[in-house]
């Protein structure tokens, strides 16, 4: 903060506006915000700079504001106590610009909409500029002609529900309009389909982050066509391109919100549940490596640090693609609450076997080119707190990979290192003492013998 924004600005001695969008959404561990005690103490010696900070009113943010530093030097605006009418008429002329723009590009639209549309529009936004917004996004649809999108939108089901915490009128919220586009876009869908519509959206709002149409579709094994099309069905929740190796993510974050929310998206037909589907997508992940990580990956000369290849990033491009980059390097973000989804229990299991007996040390290799390798230690650290009651077997299997590891002469040190650093930690991690790597299981894995024989060696 002192170098890079306080020292330039004071020196330049010019009038300044910053703008930090979205506060809620930098989220950190500490009661109160980082960025606005970091902001607290630098605040008054730029004066020629104003800071313009907007955020929901979570606690950490409002504990923020009251830091003593802070409360000195900022004034709030806390928009829900505007006047409705006030921000009404802004919503409205909203609306008519953008209905006035969609009039130009399409025939047959002089006078539309109505007064009497534009009303119940302005009503239902109920002072929501991200309601107008998903709104015209609706209505702009690139098959159908807007009048026929808005004639839809204000026929369909209206429901009462509540908008985040703040309770609003009936069939005025933003849960009203995201059920009626999906059951626009999926209503008369095969049901036999809706698992792979809440598959598609749950990578969407549920990925570590944003993913692609094809890096979606490779993920959950299914076709970019089909993927990229159910995306098109609700382009107006989403931010996406025409490119299918676009990223492509919620245009609000009230849209994965609500559609996570039971009590808010309670038709159970696009209800995305995390736990199955944070599950759906570590087990996508784990497939993926298996079937595609080998060793040395890009093709690298032998006995050769990372950077004395001067093509390693094309390299890295042309053999791993953004969905093996992705499963490489954020395949234990998903280990939340999977506990309480035991369908899934005995499949992660068996892949994660696959992956830690067969490809640990080509995933280790895979994370040193791309850079990420203390990534590493956080994986295995993840996967550990998970596996409580299969870390034996799990310690069972590394106790022969690293026996294997002095005839594997290919490793890079890197990745040497890596492998290292996360078997200590997986260690520490559950306070166990170390397991002689000198004397392997001699059981197979799985024999029942193995899991004695493991238990001997830790008492001893």
């Amino acid at each position: 903060m002192e170098k890079l924004i306080a020292q330039p600005l004071r020196e330049s001695d010019i009038s300044t506006v910053i703008v930090i969008d979205a506060l809620d959404e930098c989220k950190d561990d500490e009661p109160a915000s980082v960025i606005l005690s970091v902001l607290g103490q630098f605040v008054s010696e730029v004066p020629k700079v104003k800071f313009f900070l907007t955020g929901r009113p979570e606690r950490r943010i409002h504990e923020g504001f009251r830091l003593p530093q802070m409360a000195k030097a900022m004034e709030m605006f806390v928009l829900h106590e505007v006047k409705l009418n006030q921000v009404g008429n802004d919503i409205r002329l909203f609306f008519r610009h953008s209905f006035l723009e969609l009039a130009g590009r399409w025939h047959g639209l002089d006078h539309w909409p109505i007064e009497g549309q534009l009303d119940l529009l302005c009503e239902r936004a109920a002072g929501l500029f991200v309601y107008a917004v998903a709104t015209i996004k609706f209505i702009n649809h690139r098959n159908n002609s807007p009048k026929e999108q808005l004639d839809r939108l204000l026929e369909s089901s209206k429901s009462s529900i509540r908008e985040g915490k703040i309770e609003l009128r009936e069939n005025l919220t933003l849960d009203s309009l995201y059920m009626s586009i999906l059951q626009e876009a999926f209503g008369h869908d095969d049901p036999e389909d809706d698992p792979r519509i809440r598959s598609v959206l749950g990578a969407v709002v549920l990925a570590a982050n944003p993913l692609s149409p094809s890096t979606i579709a490779t993920l959950l094994g299914f076709s970019t066509e089909g993927t990229f099309l159910r995306l098109s069905s609700i382009h107006s929740l989403l931010i996406l391109q025409e490119d299918i190796n676009h990223p492509v993510w919620s245009f609000h974050k009230s849209f994965p919100d609500f559609i996570i929310d039971p009590n808010r998206c309670t038709n159970q037909r696009f209800h995305v549940s995390p736990p199955d589907h944070h599950s759906e997508l570590l087990i996508g992940c784990l497939e993926l490596m298996n079937q595609r990580l080998e060793k040395n990956m890009c093709k690298l000369p032998d006995a050769v640090t990372n950077h004395e290849v001067d093509d390693l990033q094309k390299k890295v491009e042309q053999y791993i693609d953004h969905a093996l980059q992705y499963a490489c390097g954020s395949w234990h973000k998903h280990f939340v609450s999977l506990d309480t989804v035991p369908g899934h229990k005995l499949r992660i299991t068996s892949v994660l076997h696959q992956f830690l007996e067969e490809k640990l040390l080509f995933w280790l290799e895979a994370l040193s080119v791309l850079g990420t390798a203390r990534g590493a230690v956080d994986a295995l650290e993840a996967a550990a707190k998970w596996l409580e009651v299969h870390l034996i077997f799990l310690f069972s299997e590394f106790s022969q990979l690293t026996h294997t590891i002095s005839r594997h002469h290919q490793l890079s040190v890197l990745s040497m290192t890596a492998f290292d650093l996360s078997l200590d930690s997986l260690r520490s991690s559950v306070h166990l003492p170390p397991i002689s790597t000198t004397q392997p299981c001699p059981y197979p894995p799985g024999h029942q013998l193995c899991g004695d024989y493991m238990k001997n060696m830790l008492i001893h």
